[in-house]
């Protein structure tokens, strides 16, 4: 694959997850523990630690199953 395609299918997953983030939200992704959430007086960090490993353990099991 060249990589203007490979930008252009990265893009288009990233259009999807975006659409289909109201959804996965209702799954508990995004406040799982082991996420850490900061927050002080007008200031909030977050930061998704284990979602982050999750959505990544997912991605690469699912490119590993298309490249079999």
């Amino acid at each position: 694959m060249n990589a203007p395609r490979l930008l252009i299918a990265l893009g288009l997953a990233l259009v999807v997850a975006g659409l289909l983030w109201p959804w996965l939200s209702r799954l508990g992704l995004g406040r799982l523990p082991g996420d850490i959430v900061l927050r002080r007086e007008g200031f909030t960090l977050y930061v998704p630690l284990v979602t982050s490993l999750l959505v990544s353990l997912a991605l690469t099991l699912l490119l590993w199953l298309l490249r079999r």
